[in-house]
């Protein structure tokens, strides 16, 4: 009696613990099959703003024919630097102060602070020609980190070498959402100028596709949410002993009654 007792309420919590697979699917409200869809989307222009480390280079060719990095000569780096990976990129970088400036070689102190990476870019292009006859500038942004916590398999801080990144590349970046991960609720927290926005993704519904905060921005904080049933599973080992030693103790204790009171 007490293992059947036992089975029948193992199996209950058990069945009760799954999970279906619409639950672990992505976008699974799309066409299974042909048909083609738009999703209207306005990806957010990022400004640049205090602690940003920008790569910036001034090129331009000599009367030899040599393509010269102007910043890269006043520095006195070489291409070694570059081989040093991510390190070496970021030792060439140049950072944006309290004040939204940079410091550049010739060029002087540039406001770039509260300007599109385009923007600054122009800016610089501006006051490199004040400087340079026939030189290009190229302006990118090396600071561009997002973290991705909660219910992934590699939560953590990463650095995007792209100009743009979506809150699915994220969660690929972070392993994917692990098996308690909850797909319909996706917590993204953005810093912004006077305080802090947060959205809430749902990444099982293709209307993510035209969210604002689809596309993320740097220093954006991505949260997956755990499923209700991670503390009922965490806690499953502790409730089926419980319920072992309640039924244990009920059947001992019907036992006894039984026999007193036969005697």
């Amino acid at each position: 009696m007490k293992k059947s007792v036992f089975t029948i309420i193992a199996m209950l919590l058990i069945i009760a613990s799954c999970t279906s697979q619409k639950k672990l699917a992505y976008l699974n409200n799309l066409p299974e099959t042909g048909g083609e869809q738009y999703f209207p989307m306005a990806i957010p222009e990022y400004r640049l703003q205090y602690r940003d480390i920008l790569y910036i280079t001034v090129k331009a060719i000599t009367a030899d024919g040599t393509i010269i990095d102007f910043l890269s000569s006043s520095r006195g780096t070489g291409s070694s630097v570059y081989a040093q990976g991510e390190a070496g990129q970021f030792l060439i970088g140049y950072d944006v102060n309290s004040e939204g400036e940079i410091l550049l070689p010739v060029l002087g102190r540039i406001k770039v602070g509260g300007f599109t990476l385009d923007e600054a870019r122009q800016i610089i292009q501006e006051a490199s020609n004040r400087h340079y006859n026939n030189a290009t500038v190229e302006c990118k942004l090396l600071s561009f980190k997002f973290t991705v916590i909660g219910e992934v398999r590699s939560p953590g801080t990463y650095v995007n070498y792209n100009n743009y990144l979506t809150a699915l590349e994220a969660v690929g970046r972070a392993g994917g959402i692990d098996d308690y991960g909850r797909r319909d609720r996706l917590l993204v927290i953005r810093p912004v100028p006077g305080g802090t926005k947060t959205y809430t993704l749902n990444l099982q519904d293709k209307a993510i596709l035209s969210n604002e905060a689809y596309f993320l921005l740097p220093n954006d904080v991505v949260i997956v949410q755990p499923q209700d049933k991670k503390i009922f599973n965490l806690n499953f080992p502790t409730v089926a002993s419980v319920l072992s030693l309640t039924t244990s103790l009920i059947t001992t204790t019907l036992l006894l009654i039984n026999y007193f009171g036969n005697n």
